[in-house]
């Protein structure tokens, strides 16, 4: 028999796959328990109506991700903080500073999760700090810390 699996099934496949597995298979298990539904003409479109309304999303968000890569890359955060002697701050700026400083000078919100940072930034200094938007779509952001 086959059947669209309606979520991950170890062994089977996963969400969205049009599969062929042995009629009891399907019967006592797959459909009893809604981890799938059978394969006809008519669910079939459907799966691929669903498939095509997904992907149009997803190309919608990369280009929402892409144009505000753009927009963050013109900018550049200013973080004024006090430092000791040699330009070493007395704390350190984190990716929430920096999340902060980007909503409150640009207006641009930004996850601090996304920012990556390898360590915190402990010196005087310009720097460029990755963003992370979306799957591939990586903005740079330009943080100059002042005293």
């Amino acid at each position: 028999m086959v059947v669209i699996l309606n979520r991950d099934v170890k062994g089977t496949g996963k969400a969205g796959e049009v599969v062929k597995v042995s009629d009891g298979y399907a019967r006592n298990m797959l459909i009893k328990r809604g981890w799938a539904t059978e394969a006809t003409d008519g669910n079939i479109r459907n799966l691929e109506k669903i498939k095509a309304k997904k992907a149009e999303e997803e190309a919608a968000e990369k280009a929402a991700a892409e144009a505000l890569a753009a927009k963050i890359g013109d900018n550049e955060v200013i973080i004024k903080t006090k430092s000791g002697e040699g330009g070493r701050l007395f704390g350190s700026i984190t990716s929430k500073d920096i999340a902060e400083a980007l909503l409150k000078q640009h207006s641009i919100k930004v996850d601090k999760k996304k920012i990556q940072l390898d360590s915190p930034i402990k010196a005087l200094g310009t720097f460029d700090v990755d963003i992370k938007l979306y799957y591939e779509v990586v903005g740079t952001l330009r943080v100059r810390i002042t005293d």
